[in-house]
């Protein structure tokens, strides 16, 4: 198989467009239901603040605005993933671009993380973990664009300021690599002096502390009870003596294993593993840092705290491996044997959704098999069962589904408000009654038991003659369920 620039273009975009449709497609047709934490942020969502109970507010944000565009269509939050993944890959390709000045290098760098289940078999869920992708890429970007231009410019340092914000505000994990870059520039300006400190890079920490102002005010009125969340995700309050060596070692261990493919990936088109490493290098040390510091900054935390770190918090952290291995090998790269190394890609790049298609299908235990359109029909009926002068006749979902069938219009005489309960079961509710017109404006809130809010037109079934007669019948209720 031979190159040439035009193929490469070609070739990438036909890629990332593939798998776009691919990971969008297989899920939307062999799921039942949305995934855990796609619910749970679509629940924070339909109730927007400066921050949860989990997490900082990026990812309830990006739903909400897919929610307004497309509503309860599952397909439309697989897409959502898709993209923020797709982006991600085109700022790693034109990243490679600007260091290798070289575009089949480029490419085969995006290709390599093929190799990685981040990267493909758990995308379909969005989280705040895919919520990273895109801007971890565009923040190592534009460091690079600072680090390797002699002109410092505004631009670039606002953008890595945003970016880094909204990273931040997606995840705290996002801190690592935020840390790391700064331990480059640190490195680079005082240390080695390779450059000369400029003002301009504080515009970047300026606009970083800005953009973060009000998830802070936020952070500070609510306890900080989304910085307590992540302490107790790693187990801190338990850990013994021995969990600061055990936890490490698990930790190097999977991420060991889930590198594996990846490395056969590249056994299949380097010639020899033979590499110097120089610090003096200036590329190879700007892929150091914002690789393999974020990961050994992990390791630490987990050493010293005896933390256990949980596999799905890596996401972001492997989108420049590629890159890394590439460029570490490049003299090694026999691209006579790229025949095998695509080979080995396209087994993967098909087999994984393969895999997630026969998983998703024949296991029917999955978060992803909940009958949550179902349960919450059953739910509004019982509601209206529960209503001691509502027509059900008249107002009740039986005779809105049957006027929709027959004039595709119809109303219900009663609209929800709020929905409370816990993330999945009162989250699914939010998710699924939203699609009714008359629940649009539902807003879910955390609770021990499953209650619904909402107001309902009494009435003994009486034409109404004007919109003041039908107003003047509402009433308030709430129902509780088991």
């Amino acid at each position: 198989m031979s190159f040439n620039k035009i193929d490469i273009n070609k070739i990438f975009y036909s890629f990332i467009t593939i798998h776009l449709i691919l990971w969008t497609l297989i899920p939307s047709l062999t799921n039942n239901n949305l995934p855990l934490d796609t619910i749970e942020h679509l629940a924070w969502g339909s109730n927007l603040d400066w921050g949860f109970n989990k997490h900082p507010p990026a990812v309830a944000f990006f739903l909400e605005v897919f929610y307004q565009i497309f509503g309860p269509q599952d397909w439309a939050y697989y897409l959502l993933s898709q993209i923020f993944l797709v982006i991600a890959f085109v700022i790693v390709f034109k990243f490679a671009e600007e260091l290798f000045k070289n575009k089949t290098l480029s490419l085969i760098s995006v290709l390599l993380l093929e190799g990685i289940y981040f990267y493909n078999f758990t995308t379909p869920e969005f989280n705040v973990n895919v919520c990273q992708l895109p801007f971890w890429a565009l923040c190592v970007y534009y460091s690079w664009k600072l680090f390797d231009r002699q002109q410092i410019t505004f631009k670039d340092c606002f953008w890595l300021g945003v970016f880094s914000a909204i990273g931040f505000l997606s995840k705290y994990l996002f801190i690592y690599l935020l840390i790391a870059i700064d331990l480059l520039f640190f490195y680079v300006i005082f240390i080695k002096k390779y450059k000369k400190f400029d003002f301009k890079y504080l515009i970047s920490l300026e606009v970083f502390f800005v953009l973060l102002v009000p998830h802070l005010i936020w952070l500070t009125n609510n306890d900080y009870i989304t910085i307590t969340y992540g302490f107790a995700r790693t187990g801190l309050e338990n850990s013994s003596l021995l969990d600061h060596i055990i936890y490490p070692l698990i930790f190097l261990g999977k991420q060991t294993g889930i590198l594996i493919p990846f490395f056969v990936m590249s056994f299949f088109l380097i010639q020899k593993f033979k590499f110097r490493v120089s610090l003096k290098d200036k590329k190879l040390l700007f892929l150091i840092f914002i690789n393999l510091i974020p990961i050994g900054l992990m390791f630490l935390t987990s050493m010293l705290t005896g933390s256990k770190i949980r596999t799905m918090w890596m996401t972001p952290f492997y989108l420049f491996f590629g890159v890394l291995i590439v460029y570490v090998f490049q003299a090694q790269i026999n691209l006579k044997k790229i025949n095998s190394f695509i080979s080995v890609f396209l087994i993967l790049f098909i087999f994984s959704p393969f895999v997630y298609a026969y998983i998703s299908i024949t296991q029917t235990d999955k978060r992803t098999d909940y009958p949550g359109k179902e349960i919450a029909e059953n739910i509004m009926l019982e509601w209206e069962k529960q209503l001691p002068d509502f027509n059900i006749k008249v107002w009740g979902l039986e005779n809105y589904k049957k006027s929709w069938e027959k004039v595709n219009i119809g109303a219900l005489g009663y609209f929800f408000e709020t929905v409370e309960g816990d993330e999945w079961i009162a989250g699914n509710l939010s998710y699924h009654l939203r699609k009714y017109e008359e629940h649009r404006n539902l807003k879910w809130t955390y609770g021990e038991n499953l209650t619904l809010c909402g107001k309902y037109i009494s009435t003994d079934g009486s034409e109404f003659s004007t919109l003041d007669s039908i107003l003047g019948k509402v009433k308030n209720n709430c129902f509780k369920t088991k």
